[in-house]
């Protein structure tokens, strides 16, 4: 720019230097636009967008398909792919199990979602740590560099349980993923914020914790009490394919004109079709009348034909995945010796859930003395308040008893741990039960 206004003066002034000074009549030139955009102007923000799958393995195929599709969108609407910084452990496409390799698919009969997708970080690289970083501008890494005039998207996807998120290798925990927002918001890193959050008790994660004046808008696949779903089997993959709220917004956004779309409209129509999870709503709810595509991209783009299948017609809770996909390759076995093997297979996924259920049951009897009040809090379920019992008592239970982020059964019973927080039960009691429960060789 600066190189192309040099130019012009110099043609003026060799048109001056051939005037008489008779000739020479000065008429301002006045630009329809400003040259540099001025702060707080439409085109002084720019769109940032972070997508992150939080899981690995097959079984887990829909949420890296989610996250290839999320990234479609926001690239088809715009968003240019510097301003894209996207982690997903990236074993799905060319997997051993995978019938048509380097192709991802998001819905029954879909189009490949995988080719073009510019991945940041994957493999170990796909940790909480990382994710943080990204999301406070630090690091070596591509991370978001948004001022105070940027719109920032992010969408994750993965396992979760009340107060925690999962990673491949580890959890993130709600209080540290709030002080980054926050972070963000003190060091003024956007104008606006949107974070669509895929995850069981996913409302937890921000319910009592995400302040209204810090202009974020968030909506979770659940409530804090209740799993999130997987959807769309795919019997050639024999695979969930996508999840029902993280489907329901992005065939949403594919069938409409999301620069006409509010978000609060979006999060009705999502709401509305998420039937198996009760869809929530956090934050600064005054930006619901902003436009879809202020935050996942204001280009047009070509409108998709939505699914003939609804996403509801075969979900099944998160957590049942694997034992669900085990029953159905069983019903479909074509041998005696398939059959023998698969039901093997799912006498040990259930004999290890049960295994897992009893270390919980195990830690709650261990930090209590009343054996009555021990059932009654393997029964019932508290709301997360006392998040620094539940954050240490988590700690302890991913690092000697099993890794959360990878056996999501154990997510299942993180409530147990809930319970003892929020009855007053000391800290140091349930992490000494952890220990006593598991031990230094414990193995699953």
């Amino acid at each position: 720019m600066h190189r192309s206004l040099a130019a012009v003066l110099l043609i003026c002034l060799a048109a001056a230097a051939s005037s008489s000074a008779e000739d020479l009549k000065w008429v301002p030139i006045m630009p329809s636009r400003p040259l540099l955009p001025e702060p707080g102007s439409p085109d002084a923000a720019k769109h940032w967008v972070v997508l992150v799958a939080g899981s690995n393995t097959w079984s887990n195929y829909r949420h890296q398909a989610d996250v290839c599709h999320a990234y479609q969108i926001v690239k088809k609407h715009g968003v240019p792919e510097n301003q894209i910084i996207t982690m997903m452990y990236d074993d799905i496409a060319h997997n051993v199990e995978n019938p048509t390799k380097g192709i991802v698919i998001n819905k029954p009969g879909g189009s490949d979602v995988y080719g073009g997708v510019k991945i940041d970080y994957k493999g170990k690289k796909v940790t909480p740590e990382n994710f943080l970083n990204v999301l406070q501008g630090k690091g070596s890494g591509k991370v978001l560099k948004s001022g105070p005039d940027d719109i920032v998207f992010i969408n994750f996807v993965d396992h979760g349980a009340p107060g925690l998120i999962a990673f491949p290798h580890g959890v993130l925990k709600a209080k540290p993923l709030i002080d980054a927002l926050q972070y963000m918001h003190q060091n003024k890193m956007y104008k606006k914020l949107v974070f669509y959050l895929e995850a069981c008790e996913s409302g937890s994660m921000f319910e009592k914790l995400l302040p209204p004046g810090i202009s974020i808008y968030a909506t979770t696949a659940a409530n804090p009490d209740e799993s999130s779903y997987a959807c769309y089997y795919d019997k050639k993959r024999e695979t969930y394919l996508g999840d029902v709220y993280s489907v329901n917004w992005m065939e949403d956004t594919d069938a409409n004109d999301i620069n006409q779309e509010s978000l609060d409209q979006q999060f009705a129509v999502v709401k509305s079709k998420t039937n198996t999870s009760h869809v929530m709503k956090y934050g600064d709810t005054s930006l619901g009348s902003d436009k879809v595509g202020e935050f996942q991209g204001s280009l047009a783009g070509v409108r998709a034909v939505q699914s003939e299948t609804s996403p509801n017609s075969d979900a099944v809770s998160q957590r049942d995945v694997k034992l669900t996909v085990l029953q159905k390759r069983l019903a479909s076995a074509k041998t005696e010796q398939d059959r023998v093997i698969l039901s093997f297979l799912i006498r040990e996924l259930e004999t290890k859930n049960a295994k897992i259920a009893q270390v919980f049951d195990d830690i709650v009897r261990k930090s209590l003395t009343d054996p009555r009040l021990a059932r009654y809090l393997r029964m019932i379920r508290f709301r997360l308040n006392n998040f620094d019992c539940h954050h240490s008592v988590v700690d302890e239970i991913n690092e000697r008893c099993f890794n959360l982020g990878q056996t999501e059964e154990a997510l299942r019973h993180v409530y147990k741990v809930v319970n003892l927080c929020e009855s007053r039960v000391p800290t140091d009691r349930i992490v000494a039960a952890v220990r006593e429960v598991c031990g230094d060789n414990f193995r699953l």
